[in-house]
């Protein structure tokens, strides 16, 4: 039961201490729930319902909403009464009651939990710039989204684990693993059911996105070995998920990266070879067959071998060294430091002299030697690229490399942020919020630490990553009656496609490894424009997403409104292997190992103030070369005697076993 550890007059030194203590590096933060006024007694019931609905107004939001409900609700640790996930409920657009139903078992209303990535990224990033109700504008203002997941089934954002966003914990109760996590969150249901008993029966899909990919996996795998678990599980759907190692989902794909955007390196036919050898080298280039013949090799992320700033940098996650303001600069001044062997200078001066670096790039690699793995980098080939577009390639040269969308080259990129909104004292009253922090958008200490690489990967995180165990959850899941989608956005670059299709070929499913079929049915939006890729085999569906990143629905909203209605709250069989067939039928031109990107790159300073088109002429040149050189260059055969090879999934390698680990 919650209790007033605050008093007010003392709400201004608190929030200020919480916000010091978040940032700092040796302070981990003690944070409890709030006791707002009109918080019943007793346990946890439908009584409830009344004090979590938000009635108040929420300041500077202008439209009506639908009915909703928030609040901080525990997870049940034991010895940690003050660890609550933090959630925001939205109804379904137009419905009155339909959160508050009394418990029915022949209610089949969907509802939908989101979950952010990070780890340590609020849920309420989502609700306030992707799939929910409403949209903070980059100036502050707000609109509401008529592309809202909201207008299809009641939907609850969540800020997990303990100590995200608004969700709190003391400081010794944050998460040690993601069993822990697991746990938690089905504490948290169990308490959510019985303030709105409806949710136990009806049937749950559950979603999120990026580190999400490790999240609901681990949830899953809970439920499934719950005696009484406390919901019904329907589906899961993953959007651009770190569902492998490091190796695999981020610098696995990276040719594919630019055979989907050539225009990173400017369609530069000797910079294409490099990196393509490159993955050959650090075994990355997989051979992905339908049906799939044998385990892939366990791949081993390679660190350079020479000791430079780059080598320095790469122990800081790709995510956070790509959100530096100082991005442009760093990385011009790790390939000063590894190519040019002088001092930067002055900005100006260094990009005035880019050709002529670039030049000079691609002289020492030709006197490299051939068939060595490049000492300044390894195999951390996505860092590699993003180095060399931000310092040779327009429009990237100007500052501006978007991990999560590589159409957007803006420097700074319009920041949509929430942070006004949330710790404004009037929002924090309406949504029955903590008083004893402050809401932040990402939270460095989800394991309690710091991004403590001494254990687990660059974020403390000693979890083994899920494709360890995706074939026996997938077992699981179809005994229970429980589906799987994955789906990507074709634009991201940190979890790229690629990465998705090499898990879902090493992982068994209805009894059997991979797709018979390669992925090539063409889907549609509601204006019946090309949306994507779509695949259905033995109770998992693959979803490609044309034109958006790693943050599906911020950028493609009304096609991720289509897919979740088609394709996760329905049973749309487009796409669907049927006997030797496939419903909605199979595209030869789909059918190679990457979509091609658009032909327009964003360039601007906090707002796009221009566009980079490639000509007509550049790109049938690439697609002449591109023919010839993927028909002569085959790739890297599976092989399932090679020492490398550990069956049951692609696992982090010995030299760096680390999952890319991302917020959305």
């Amino acid at each position: 039961m919650y209790t007033l550890l605050l008093s007010l007059p003392l709400l201004v030194l608190g929030l200020s201490r919480c916000a010091l203590g978040q940032g700092s590096q040796s302070s981990i933060p003690n944070t409890f729930p709030h006791a707002w006024p009109g918080q019943p007694n007793g346990t946890f019931s439908p009584d409830w319902q009344s004090y979590f609905e938000v009635t108040q107004k929420l300041p500077n939001i202008t439209v009506p909403l639908p009915r909703s409900f928030a609040g901080n609700i525990p997870v049940n640790r034991t010895g940690h009464p003050n660890d609550t996930l933090f959630f925001w409920a939205f109804e379904k657009q137009g419905s009155n009651g339909t959160l508050t139903a009394p418990a029915d078992a022949n209610n089949t209303d969907p509802w939908i939990i989101w979950l952010q990535g990070g780890p340590g990224s609020s849920g309420m990033i989502a609700l306030t710039t992707e799939n929910g109700p409403i949209h903070v504008l980059a100036n502050g203002t707000w609109v509401f989204n008529n592309f809202s997941w909201n207008h299809l089934a009641d939907v609850i954002w969540v800020d997990q684990p303990v100590g995200t966003g608004f969700s709190t914990a003391d400081s010794t109760g944050y998460v040690p693993d993601e069993d822990q996590t697991g746990e938690d969150f089905l504490g948290f249901l169990s308490n959510l059911v019985k303030v709105f008993p409806s949710l136990a029966t009806r049937p749950l899909f559950l979603t999120g996105e990026s580190y999400a990919g490790t999240y609901i996996p681990y949830i899953t795998k809970h439920l499934f070995q719950a005696e009484n678990p406390p919901v019904k599980l329907r589906k899961i759907a993953i959007g651009d998920g770190s569902l492998g190692s490091q190796a695999t989902v981020e610098h696995l794909p990276v040719v594919n990266v630019i055979e989907t955007y050539p225009a990173l390196i400017g369609y530069d036919q000797d910079v294409f070879n490099y990196f393509r050898e490159q993955e050959h080298l650090c075994g990355f280039d997989l051979n992905l067959t339908y049906p799939q013949n044998g385990h892939f090799p366990t791949l081993n992320l390679v660190r350079p071998t020479a000791q430079s700033a780059i080598s320095e940098s790469l122990l800081e996650p790709t995510e956070s060294r790509a959100r530096s303001g100082s991005f442009q600069q760093t990385v011009a001044e790790k390939f000063a430091a590894a190519h040019a062997k002088r001092s930067l200078g002055k900005r100006a001066e260094f990009f005035e002299r880019r050709e002529e670096r670039r030049q000079q790039w691609k002289r020492d690699l030709s006197g490299r030697a051939n068939g060595t793995i490049d000492p300044f980098y390894g195999c951390f080939l996505l860092d590699e690229l993003e180095d060399y577009a931000v310092n040779f390639t327009f429009p990237w040269s100007n500052g501006g490399f978007d991990v999560y969308d590589i159409p957007d080259a803006t420097n700074p990129e319009p920041f949509l942020n929430a942070s006004a909104f949330f710790n404004d004292n009037r929002t924090r009253a309406a949504l029955h919020a903590p008083t004893s922090k402050d809401w932040i958008r990402n939270f460095n200490y989800p394991f309690g630490n710091v991004h403590d690489r001494t254990k687990g990967n660059q974020y403390g995180d000693p979890s083994v990553e899920p494709i360890a165990f995706l074939s026996d959850l997938a077992t699981n899941a179809s005994a229970a009656n429980v589906s799987i989608v994955f789906y990507s956005g074709n634009d991201d670059s940190l979890v790229q496609h690629r990465g998705t299709e090499v898990i879902i070929q090493n992982m068994t499913f209805g009894g059997v490894q991979g797709f018979s079929h390669k992925p090539s049915t063409p889907w549609f939006d509601d204006a019946g424009d090309f949306a994507g890729i779509v695949h259905q085999e033995r109770g998992l569906t693959y979803v490609l997403v044309n034109g958006a990143g790693h943050l599906v629905p911020e950028w493609k909203p009304a096609q991720a409104l289509v897919f979740l209605r088609e394709f996760v709250l329905g049973d749309n069989l487009n796409g669907t292997v049927s006997g030797t067939v496939v419903v909605g039928g199979e595209d030869s031109a789909l059918a190679n190992d990457y979509l091609p990107g658009g032909d327009v790159i964003f360039f601007g300073s906090s707002a796009t103030q221009g566009t980079s088109t490639i000509p007509a002429a550049t790109q049938a040149a690439w697609s002449s070369f591109i023919a010839t050189a993927t028909a002569t260059h085959p790739p890297l055969a599976n092989v399932n005697s090679a020492p490398r090879k550990m069956a049951g999934g692609i696992l982090g390698g010995v030299i760096c076993a680390s999952l890319v680990w991302l917020f959305a």
